[in-house]
């Protein structure tokens, strides 16, 4: 409801200070040229995971990794980390948190454990390990953007140690909180056959093409809208009745539209010379860990996606942006609001009767998202060049 009604307001309010000349058509027009080929890469990215678990694709996976933990939880734990944090860094966090969520669920069902710190560690790592490529999260698109548009290698060699040390750190938190959970044993039950080798054959090698591809260089938004289109046509064929019209994000792809529109508008009217007061500038640890810290709460207060580009333009340089994409992408695990990503989450975990209560979430979260800030970041002022 939340992304249902806000989107759409803000986007009229943007919309609003353009028909009255607050916000220049021509910065419209720049803001358009920036924006359309994330959102496709949106739009494109989310139907490609949806048509994949609805072939099975997902859930075969987590299958086969209750296999690989031979009876050990703490084996599969780590293979769940493994497996959220791949898919965020290649296919966004978006695509964990609400994919993956009901998948882990299952696998912790199936296999006898405890749900909640594998679901834990899914929402968790679908945000700290966001860091490392542009495909990521929306935020790393919009960086690379500023930072004149290095290749998905060129970014990562910026991000790398600290995208490391944000997934690091909230597993140690989880392994400390869930210490005897994660030590248990488990015997795995029946695996669920495929219903349909043939989606299920094309949905494996689609995804499996697309994923090098995002890396390739080649602009984002192209490789994901060829593997939708072929997976659309490929499920046209086999299973119709998938193909509805709720596949699509529309309602992410007005809330961010509208979220873009009214920070240009706010930009517009001065809103830069705030921000910039309060995140300093320079590149000194100090400096840095002002910055991220500063994301960190515009994150936990406003969302993620208008904290930083609230904060871009002091974020003059590509480290700076880093230090930036760090508190809007591994700090916004206190309130329930300061990402998209966790909202669906929680929302997953309540269809399939996982119970956490947002107090507990807020009390864990203002632990490990400091935590987690404060050392990455350290940890990118360690390696930065003098």
């Amino acid at each position: 409801m939340r992304t249902a009604l806000v989107g759409p307001v803000l986007l009229a309010v943007g919309a609003l200070a353009a028909a009255v000349g607050i916000l220049p058509l021509s910065d419209v027009g720049e803001l358009w040229d920036r924006v359309w080929p994330i959102l496709l890469f949106v739009l494109a990215i989310t139907v490609v995971a949806e048509l994949a678990a609805a072939a099975g694709l997902f859930t075969a996976i987590a299958q086969r990794t209750a296999l690989w933990g031979r009876g050990r939880a703490w084996a599969l734990w780590l293979l769940v980390a493994l497996f959220a944090t791949l898919s965020t860094i290649f296919l966004s966090l978006d695509t964990t948190a609400v994919l993956l969520t009901p998948v882990v669920v299952v696998l912790a069902r199936h296999a006898g454990l405890d749900p909640l710190p594998f679901a834990l560690t899914t929402v968790w790592l679908a945000n700290t390990g966001s860091l490392l490529l542009p495909v990521s999260n929306l935020t790393n698109l919009l960086a690379q953007h500023a930072m004149g548009d290095p290749s998905p290698l060129a970014f990562a060699a910026l991000t790398a140690v600290p995208a490391v040390v944000a997934i690091l750190v909230p597993l140690a938190v989880i392994l400390v909180l869930f210490r005897r959970s994660i030590a248990a044993r488990y015997t795995t039950g029946e695996t669920t056959p495929v219903d349909d080798p043939v989606l299920f054959r094309w949905s494996a090698v689609v995804v499996g093409a697309l994923v090098p591809l995002l890396v390739s260089g080649i602009p984002v938004w192209i490789p994901a809208l060829a593997a939708a289109l072929v997976l659309t046509a490929v499920f046209a064929v086999r299973r119709r009745g998938v193909l509805r019209f709720g596949l699509l994000p529309w309602q992410l792809l007005v809330l961010a539209s509208g979220i873009f529109l009214f920070i240009q508008a706010l930009h517009a009217m001065g809103l830069g010379t705030v921000p910039a007061a309060v995140s300093g500038e320079g590149e000194s640890p100090l400096a840095l860990l002002r910055l991220s810290l500063t994301g960190m709460l515009g994150a936990n207060a406003i969302d993620n996606l208008p904290a930083y580009l609230a904060l871009e333009p002091a974020a003059e340089t590509p480290l700076r942006l880093v230090a930036l994409l760090i508190g809007v992408n591994a700090g916004p695990l206190i309130t329930p609001w300061a990402s998209l990503a966790t909202l669906l989450w929680h929302q997953r975990l309540t269809s399939m009767r996982v119970e956490i209560r947002w107090r507990r979430y807020v009390v864990l979260g203002a632990v490990v998202a400091p935590l987690t800030v404060v050392l990455a970041t350290l940890a990118l002022a360690l390696v930065a060049p003098a």
